[in-house]
């Protein structure tokens, strides 16, 4: 008896390490987030052209660095490893690392910027995902184009991309072709129109997941399809008022199951998710988030998730 409980001790450490060691995985959106790649705002964003970035105002960059250090101190609170990707580039919007690439348990998936300002993004992370040991297990080619946001894991095996102005059919077929061999699903979600190319509404503009099934959604803007689905898959809908949604009430980062990070105020949303069971810590935005339409999951690039 006293050498099986060994026996199992030792398989339980040997994972254990394993999981350590590994400097990437997680084909999920609330397991626990051990490490995350950020990048500070710097003088591209501080200095961006609200017209030609689609900004609401041109940014403080003395208050988004302290915004951004506030941030991230949250993370880290929680445990969570932060690396930092400081490679300079002109974009004003690569202080969204969450878009040019997305991590799967079998490598990195380098993508291409659906909005061409932001197109040289990826090659940037690619080689910041090198310097980490992580490896890449594919690159979109030719005109096939994809944005992290609008990218969603409903658990490790199902993955949710959005079609719209940044994510092309192109670039989903691509997606799905590299991730057929590891018997991944990928559902296609068609995105609204809304305000057009020049805005950002991502499929993550319109849903976060805050527990293995439980979902944080706009339902206006959702296709009845997909709420079908995400219903039948057992997920309980939390929803996101009206009033709420322009200020990014349903961009939220999970930092591990029903402990979850978003933009304040945005209080009746707040409220529902302390309702369902949630944690909810809260950073202030007004430069890094409202200013440039980017929110907590827009900020970061989970590289480890443990579920």
């Amino acid at each position: 008896m006293k050498i099986l409980q060994a026996i199992t001790l030792l398989m339980a450490v040997s994972i254990q390490t394993s999981f350590a060691a590994a400097p990437y995985g997680g084909q999920t959106m609330v397991g626990d987030l051990k490490k995350v790649l950020v990048r500070s705002p710097d003088d591209a964003f501080g200095n961006a052209s609200p017209q030609k970035w689609h900004y609401t105002a041109q940014p403080d960059l003395a208050i988004a660095k302290r915004e951004h250090q506030d941030f991230v101190a949250i993370l880290e609170k929680e445990g969570v490893q932060v690396e930092y990707h400081n490679t300079p580039l002109p974009s004003a919007d690569a202080i969204f690392v969450h878009d040019p690439a997305i991590i799967t348990d079998h490598g990195a998936i380098i993508l291409r910027m659906g909005k061409p300002l932001r197109q040289g993004e990826e090659h940037a992370i690619k080689k910041k995902f090198q310097s980490l040991n992580i490896p890449i297990l594919y690159e979109l080619t030719g005109e096939a184009s994809a944005e992290g946001g609008d990218i969603l894991w409903l658990d490790d095996k199902t993955l949710a991309i959005g079609r719209g102005f940044r994510t092309n059919q192109e670039g989903i077929d691509e997606i799905r072709k590299a991730l057929a061999k590891f018997d991944i699903q990928v559902i296609q979600v068609d995105l609204p129109y809304d305000q057009g190319k020049e805005a950002c509404l991502h499929l993550q503009s319109l849903i976060s997941l805050v527990d293995h099934k439980k979902a944080l959604v706009y339902l206006n803007y959702l296709p009845v399809s997909f709420v079908e689905l995400l219903k039948n898959k057992g997920f309980t809908l939390i929803e996101v008022p009206t009033k709420e949604f322009n200020s990014m009430g349903s961009n939220v980062l999970a930092i591990k199951p029903n402990v979850c990070l978003t933009i304040e105020g945005n209080p009746e949303t707040k409220k529902r998710l302390q309702a369902a069971g949630c944690k909810v810590y809260t950073y202030k935005g007004n430069e890094i988030s409202h200013k440039a339409e980017g929110g907590a999951t827009c900020l970061t690039r989970p590289l480890l998730r443990l579920s």
